[in-house]
Protein backbone atom coordinates (compact mmCIF):
# COMPACT_ATOMS: atom_id res chain seq x y z
CA UNK A 1 0.00 0.00 0.00
CA UNK A 2 1.06 3.99 -0.24
CA UNK A 3 0.68 5.56 2.88
CA UNK A 4 1.73 8.85 4.48
CA UNK A 5 3.07 9.53 7.63
CA UNK A 6 3.44 12.68 9.69
CA UNK A 7 5.81 12.69 11.91
CA UNK A 8 8.90 11.48 12.51
CA UNK A 9 9.97 11.27 15.87
CA UNK A 10 11.39 8.11 17.59
CA UNK A 11 8.80 6.07 16.43
CA UNK A 12 7.04 7.61 13.92
CA UNK A 13 10.23 7.28 11.75
CA UNK A 14 10.82 3.85 13.16
CA UNK A 15 7.24 3.21 11.77
CA UNK A 16 7.26 4.53 7.91
CA UNK A 17 10.69 2.55 8.48
CA UNK A 18 9.18 -0.52 8.97
CA UNK A 19 6.90 0.08 6.66
CA UNK A 20 8.60 0.36 3.73
CA UNK A 21 10.53 -2.74 4.75
CA UNK A 22 7.37 -4.71 4.39
CA UNK A 23 7.57 -3.21 0.90
CA UNK A 24 4.71 -0.32 1.27
CA UNK A 25 5.45 2.82 -0.19
CA UNK A 26 5.61 5.95 2.37
CA UNK A 27 5.38 9.77 2.00
CA UNK A 28 7.06 11.03 4.48
CA UNK A 29 6.61 14.54 6.04
CA UNK A 30 7.96 16.75 9.72
CA UNK A 31 8.23 19.73 10.25
CA UNK A 32 11.90 18.73 10.84
CA UNK A 33 13.42 19.01 7.16
CA UNK A 34 16.30 16.48 8.64
CA UNK A 35 13.70 14.26 9.77
CA UNK A 36 12.35 13.93 6.72
CA UNK A 37 15.65 14.05 4.60
CA UNK A 38 16.44 10.84 6.97
CA UNK A 39 13.72 9.30 6.06
CA UNK A 40 14.13 9.71 2.50
CA UNK A 41 17.22 8.28 2.20
CA UNK A 42 15.38 5.02 3.72
CA UNK A 43 13.45 5.11 0.94
CA UNK A 44 10.41 7.29 1.81
CA UNK A 45 9.21 9.94 -1.07
CA UNK A 46 9.75 13.01 0.89
CA UNK A 47 6.58 16.45 1.07
CA UNK A 48 8.12 19.83 1.25
CA UNK A 49 4.26 20.87 3.19
CA UNK A 50 0.71 19.17 3.65
CA UNK A 51 -0.24 20.22 0.37
CA UNK A 52 2.59 18.35 -1.24
CA UNK A 53 2.07 15.53 0.94
CA UNK A 54 -1.85 15.05 -0.08
CA UNK A 55 -0.91 15.40 -3.95
CA UNK A 56 1.41 12.56 -3.47
CA UNK A 57 -1.10 9.74 -2.19
CA UNK A 58 -3.77 8.48 -4.35
CA UNK A 59 -7.56 7.93 -3.18
CA UNK A 60 -8.37 6.11 -1.20
CA UNK A 61 -5.29 8.36 1.36
CA UNK A 62 -4.42 6.89 4.19
CA UNK A 63 -2.34 9.56 6.54
CA UNK A 64 -1.05 8.66 10.08
CA UNK A 65 -0.08 10.89 12.32
CA UNK A 66 2.63 9.87 14.75
CA UNK A 67 2.52 13.16 16.59
CA UNK A 68 2.45 14.18 20.62
CA UNK A 69 -1.60 14.32 22.03
CA UNK A 70 -3.06 17.51 22.04
CA UNK A 71 -2.10 20.28 19.77
CA UNK A 72 0.27 19.23 17.48
CA UNK A 73 -2.17 16.32 16.45
CA UNK A 74 -5.21 17.87 17.07
CA UNK A 75 -3.99 21.00 14.72
CA UNK A 76 -2.86 18.33 11.78
CA UNK A 77 -5.52 16.18 11.56
CA UNK A 78 -7.74 19.17 11.15
CA UNK A 79 -5.22 20.63 8.71
CA UNK A 80 -5.63 17.04 6.60
CA UNK A 81 -9.09 17.13 6.83
CA UNK A 82 -9.15 20.38 5.01
CA UNK A 83 -7.34 18.97 1.88
CA UNK A 84 -8.44 15.06 1.87
CA UNK A 85 -11.51 13.82 -0.20
CA UNK A 86 -14.40 11.95 1.25
CA UNK A 87 -13.27 7.97 1.55
CA UNK A 88 -9.61 9.24 2.45
CA UNK A 89 -8.41 8.05 5.74
CA UNK A 90 -6.77 9.54 8.73
CA UNK A 91 -5.19 7.57 11.21
CA UNK A 92 -4.13 8.64 14.72
CA UNK A 93 -1.34 6.37 16.25
CA UNK A 94 0.07 8.69 18.88
CA UNK A 95 -1.43 7.96 22.54
CA UNK A 96 -4.51 10.48 22.37
CA UNK A 97 -7.80 10.53 25.17
CA UNK A 98 -10.17 8.48 23.73
CA UNK A 99 -12.87 11.08 23.56
CA UNK A 100 -11.20 12.99 21.32
CA UNK A 101 -11.21 10.50 19.12
CA UNK A 102 -14.89 10.04 19.46
CA UNK A 103 -15.20 13.40 18.58
CA UNK A 104 -12.81 13.64 15.99
CA UNK A 105 -14.12 10.23 14.63
CA UNK A 106 -18.25 12.08 14.59
CA UNK A 107 -16.84 15.47 12.66
CA UNK A 108 -14.67 13.82 9.99
CA UNK A 109 -17.62 11.18 9.38
CA UNK A 110 -19.81 14.37 8.63
CA UNK A 111 -17.33 15.23 5.68
CA UNK A 112 -17.18 11.95 4.03
CA UNK A 113 -13.88 11.13 6.27
CA UNK A 114 -12.93 7.91 7.64
CA UNK A 115 -11.55 8.46 11.19
CA UNK A 116 -8.99 5.19 12.59
CA UNK A 117 -7.16 5.44 16.03
CA UNK A 118 -4.46 3.00 16.58
CA UNK A 119 -2.71 2.18 20.16
CA UNK A 120 0.88 1.78 19.31
CA UNK A 121 2.82 -0.01 22.01
CA UNK A 122 6.59 -1.03 21.02
CA UNK A 123 8.74 2.24 21.90
CA UNK A 124 11.94 2.31 20.14
CA UNK A 125 12.17 -1.48 19.87
CA UNK A 126 9.07 -1.71 17.57
CA UNK A 127 11.25 -0.88 14.48
CA UNK A 128 12.66 -4.70 14.75
CA UNK A 129 10.54 -6.31 17.24
CA UNK A 130 7.27 -5.19 16.22
CA UNK A 131 4.66 -2.91 17.50
CA UNK A 132 1.73 -3.99 19.62
CA UNK A 133 -1.32 -2.42 17.67
CA UNK A 134 -4.53 -1.52 19.52
CA UNK A 135 -7.26 -0.35 16.73
CA UNK A 136 -10.57 1.86 17.03
CA UNK A 137 -12.16 2.57 14.01
CA UNK A 138 -15.37 1.43 11.35
CA UNK A 139 -14.59 -2.55 10.78
CA UNK A 140 -14.44 -2.44 7.23
CA UNK A 141 -12.24 0.52 7.22
CA UNK A 142 -9.51 -0.86 9.56
CA UNK A 143 -10.64 -4.20 7.07
CA UNK A 144 -8.74 -1.99 3.97
CA UNK A 145 -5.80 -0.95 6.35
CA UNK A 146 -4.97 -5.03 7.56
CA UNK A 147 -2.27 -5.10 5.15
CA UNK A 148 -0.33 -2.33 7.19
CA UNK A 149 -1.19 -3.26 10.53
CA UNK A 150 0.26 -6.58 9.70
CA UNK A 151 3.25 -5.41 8.38
CA UNK A 152 3.86 -3.43 11.55
CA UNK A 153 2.93 -6.05 14.21
CA UNK A 154 5.16 -8.52 15.87
CA UNK A 155 4.28 -11.48 13.85
CA UNK A 156 3.93 -14.84 16.04
CA UNK A 157 7.37 -15.08 16.42
CA UNK A 158 8.60 -17.23 18.86
CA UNK A 159 6.01 -16.31 22.02
CA UNK A 160 4.56 -19.80 22.68
CA UNK A 161 1.30 -19.69 21.18
CA UNK A 162 -1.99 -19.79 23.56
CA UNK A 163 -4.40 -22.73 23.15
CA UNK A 164 -7.61 -21.88 21.51
CA UNK A 165 -6.17 -17.65 20.72
CA UNK A 166 -7.97 -16.80 17.08
CA UNK A 167 -8.27 -13.81 14.69
CA UNK A 168 -5.29 -10.97 14.82
CA UNK A 169 -4.51 -11.17 18.37
CA UNK A 170 -2.07 -13.53 18.23
CA UNK A 171 -0.03 -12.04 15.36
CA UNK A 172 0.02 -8.70 17.59
CA UNK A 173 -2.84 -6.70 16.40
CA UNK A 174 -6.73 -6.29 17.19
CA UNK A 175 -9.03 -4.33 16.11
CA UNK A 176 -10.28 -3.37 19.45
CA UNK A 177 -14.03 -1.83 18.46
CA UNK A 178 -15.38 1.65 17.50
CA UNK A 179 -13.31 4.77 17.18
CA UNK A 180 -12.07 5.40 20.61
CA UNK A 181 -11.95 1.66 21.70
CA UNK A 182 -8.16 1.24 20.51
CA UNK A 183 -6.80 4.24 22.33
CA UNK A 184 -9.01 3.19 24.99
CA UNK A 185 -7.27 0.08 25.46
CA UNK A 186 -3.84 1.59 24.79
CA UNK A 187 -4.42 3.88 28.16
CA UNK A 188 -5.57 1.04 30.42
CA UNK A 189 -2.08 -0.47 29.02
CA UNK A 190 -0.17 2.41 30.28
CA UNK A 191 -1.78 2.36 33.26
CA UNK A 192 -1.13 -1.17 33.77
CA UNK A 193 2.82 -0.22 32.84
CA UNK A 194 2.92 2.14 35.46
CA UNK A 195 1.67 0.09 38.20
CA UNK A 196 4.61 -2.77 36.85
CA UNK A 197 7.07 -0.56 36.80
CA UNK A 198 6.32 0.17 40.43
CA UNK A 199 6.42 -3.04 41.56
CA UNK A 200 9.96 -3.24 40.03
CA UNK A 201 11.42 -0.37 41.19
CA UNK A 202 9.90 -0.76 44.94
CA UNK A 203 11.37 -4.40 44.90
CA UNK A 204 14.64 -3.59 44.07
CA UNK A 205 14.75 -0.42 46.18
CA UNK A 206 13.97 -3.08 49.18
CA UNK A 207 17.11 -5.14 47.62
CA UNK A 208 19.40 -2.50 47.62
CA UNK A 209 18.89 -0.99 51.26
CA UNK A 210 19.10 -4.12 52.65
CA UNK A 211 23.04 -3.28 53.23
CA UNK A 212 21.71 0.35 54.60
CA UNK A 213 22.68 1.78 58.03
CA UNK A 214 19.33 1.69 59.45
CA UNK A 215 19.41 -1.91 60.07
CA UNK A 216 21.73 -4.15 62.80
CA UNK A 217 25.17 -4.89 61.08
CA UNK A 218 24.26 -8.74 61.45
CA UNK A 219 21.21 -7.97 59.67
CA UNK A 220 23.03 -6.45 56.60
CA UNK A 221 23.01 -8.46 52.87
CA UNK A 222 25.47 -6.56 50.10
CA UNK A 223 23.28 -7.65 47.10
CA UNK A 224 24.12 -7.69 43.63
CA UNK A 225 21.21 -6.15 42.13
CA UNK A 226 22.72 -6.91 38.57
CA UNK A 227 22.80 -10.99 39.63
CA UNK A 228 19.38 -10.87 40.96
CA UNK A 229 17.81 -9.46 37.66
CA UNK A 230 18.92 -11.67 35.35
CA UNK A 231 18.01 -14.76 37.53
CA UNK A 232 14.75 -13.07 37.83
CA UNK A 233 15.23 -13.12 34.08
CA UNK A 234 15.84 -16.99 33.77
CA UNK A 235 12.64 -19.04 34.60
CA UNK A 236 10.89 -16.76 37.33
CA UNK A 237 7.72 -15.89 37.31
CA UNK A 238 8.54 -12.59 37.32
CA UNK A 239 10.03 -12.19 33.87
CA UNK A 240 9.49 -10.02 31.50
CA UNK A 241 11.14 -7.33 28.95
CA UNK A 242 10.47 -4.83 31.92
CA UNK A 243 12.53 -7.04 33.49
CA UNK A 244 15.15 -7.21 30.75
CA UNK A 245 15.63 -3.50 30.40
CA UNK A 246 16.39 -3.22 34.32
CA UNK A 247 19.15 -6.27 33.71
CA UNK A 248 20.68 -4.12 30.90
CA UNK A 249 20.59 -1.25 32.74
CA UNK A 250 22.52 -2.48 36.18
CA UNK A 251 25.03 -4.26 34.45
CA UNK A 252 25.89 -1.36 32.52
CA UNK A 253 25.83 0.83 36.02
CA UNK A 254 24.50 -0.67 38.83
CA UNK A 255 24.20 2.38 40.46
CA UNK A 256 22.39 4.08 38.28
CA UNK A 257 24.47 7.46 38.52
CA UNK A 258 22.87 8.44 34.86
CA UNK A 259 19.40 9.03 36.17
CA UNK A 260 18.01 11.45 38.54
CA UNK A 261 14.87 9.48 39.39
CA UNK A 262 12.17 12.23 38.55
CA UNK A 263 9.99 10.37 36.96
CA UNK A 264 7.44 11.99 34.17
CA UNK A 265 3.97 10.81 33.38
CA UNK A 266 2.83 11.30 29.66
CA UNK A 267 -0.92 11.06 30.98
CA UNK A 268 -2.82 7.54 29.54
CA UNK A 269 -2.30 6.92 33.66
CA UNK A 270 -4.47 9.68 34.85
CA UNK A 271 -6.82 8.94 32.26
CA UNK A 272 -6.89 5.49 33.17
CA UNK A 273 -7.54 6.70 37.15
CA UNK A 274 -10.51 8.78 35.83
CA UNK A 275 -12.17 5.94 34.26
CA UNK A 276 -12.10 3.88 36.55
CA UNK A 277 -13.47 6.52 38.47
CA UNK A 278 -16.53 6.68 36.42
CA UNK A 279 -16.89 3.15 36.06
CA UNK A 280 -16.66 2.90 40.41
CA UNK A 281 -13.50 0.09 40.08
CA UNK A 282 -11.01 0.06 42.79
CA UNK A 283 -7.35 0.33 40.82
CA UNK A 284 -5.20 0.98 44.20
CA UNK A 285 -1.80 0.02 42.33
CA UNK A 286 -2.14 1.89 39.81
CA UNK A 287 -3.25 5.14 41.78
CA UNK A 288 -0.32 4.69 43.75
CA UNK A 289 2.06 4.01 40.72
CA UNK A 290 0.75 7.48 39.33
CA UNK A 291 1.26 9.35 42.76
CA UNK A 292 4.90 8.10 43.43
CA UNK A 293 5.69 9.42 40.07
CA UNK A 294 4.36 12.92 41.25
CA UNK A 295 6.52 12.50 44.37
CA UNK A 296 9.43 11.76 42.57
CA UNK A 297 9.87 15.26 41.22
CA UNK A 298 10.85 16.58 44.63
CA UNK A 299 12.62 13.68 46.28
CA UNK A 300 14.21 10.70 44.52
CA UNK A 301 14.91 7.25 45.40
CA UNK A 302 16.96 4.77 43.84
CA UNK A 303 13.59 2.70 42.86
CA UNK A 304 13.35 6.02 40.97
CA UNK A 305 16.29 5.89 39.23
CA UNK A 306 15.26 2.51 38.26
CA UNK A 307 12.03 3.67 36.90
CA UNK A 308 13.92 6.54 34.72
CA UNK A 309 16.17 3.52 33.67
CA UNK A 310 12.87 1.42 32.58
CA UNK A 311 11.65 4.29 30.69
CA UNK A 312 14.68 5.53 28.47
CA UNK A 313 15.22 1.88 27.88
CA UNK A 314 11.80 1.06 26.40
CA UNK A 315 10.84 4.37 25.03
CA UNK A 316 14.00 6.67 24.78
CA UNK A 317 12.56 8.86 27.32
CA UNK A 318 15.08 11.15 28.67
CA UNK A 319 14.40 13.03 32.17
CA UNK A 320 12.55 16.18 32.42
CA UNK A 321 14.89 18.46 34.99
CA UNK A 322 12.66 20.90 36.73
Amino acid sequence: MRIGVIGLGRMGGAIAQRLMRGGHECVVYDHSAEAVAASAKQGGAPAKDLDDFIAQLSPPRVAWVMLPAGAPTEDTLSALAERMQAGDVLIDGGNTFYRDDIRRAAAFRAKGLAYVDVGTSGGVWGLDRGYSLMVGGDKDVVALLDPILKTLAPGLGDIPRTPGATGTAEQGYIHAGPAGAGHFVKMVHNGVEYGLMQAYAEGFDILKNKNGEMLPEGDRFDLNLAEIAEVWRRGSVVSSWLLDLIAQALAKDASLAGFEGAVADSGEARWTIQAALEEAVPADVLAASLFARFRSREEHTFGERLLSAMRFGFGGHVEVKP
